[in-house]
């Protein structure tokens, strides 16, 4: 089960689950991504990270995200071109649960 979100359908991601703890995503490069070096901007390169890592953990059961992000570095090795981008997000350790509520 995936959540789908406007910022998601916006962007025109495409989700693929591996398996319990793999998530494929894969975003359609648009021009409206180009920067001016001619290369996908490295904030829509973090978008598609945060965004598959996200998905790997089902939704509560009021079907609303059951994570979010709370570090986030990206290191860019080099620029992205061509007409996809794929993140391939893998669950290596699942943390311990919160226990802070929010009113």
């Amino acid at each position: 089960m995936l959540i789908k979100q406007p910022f998601d359908e916006f962007l025109k991601f495409h989700y693929e689950r591996v398996s319990e703890s793999n998530m494929k995503v894969t975003l359609p490069i648009q021009p409206l991504f180009i920067n001016s070096a001619g290369l996908v901007h490295g904030g829509v390169i973090s978008t598609l990270a945060d965004v598959a890592m996200g998905n790997i953990f089902e939704p509560d059961e009021n079907q609303m995200q059951s994570v979010v992000t709370a570090d986030l570095k990206v290191t860019f090795l080099k620029g992205a071109t061509g007409e996809f981008l794929i993140a391939n997000a893998h669950l290596v350790k699942r943390g311990a649960p919160s226990t802070t509520q929010t009113a």
